[in-house]
């Protein structure tokens, strides 16, 4: 397996106007395009938080998304990833809503 076909997995939390705006539909959405799997879910503080797995190519554009795009009526603040490592297999079926 090459190193860009290596799958990792992070935890994200996006900061900003992230709940109201349909950012969740859109993080599915484009975690689905892009073929990388895992769960994005609203939180008490207002934030946005989740997880990504899939090849650390594809993983890094969603980072990317998750950092300067998310919806369009969104303003991220900041973004933040945690507890990136390397998985073997994928804990996820596809990419979901948890509430």
């Amino acid at each position: 397996m090459a190193e860009d076909d290596s799958l990792i997995s992070v935890d994200y939390e996006i900061f900003g106007r992230v709940q109201g705006v349909f950012f969740r539909k859109y993080t599915q959405n484009e975690g689905k395009k892009l073929g990388v799997v895992g769960w994005v879910q609203n939180t008490e503080d207002g934030t946005v938080e989740g997880q990504i797995q899939g090849p650390i190519v594809k993983v890094r554009e969603m980072q990317e998304w998750l950092r300067k795009k998310g919806s369009p009526r969104s303003h991220i603040e900041r973004a933040e990833f945690r507890n990136e490592k390397k998985i073997f297999a994928l804990e996820h079926k596809n990419f979901s809503i948890v509430k």
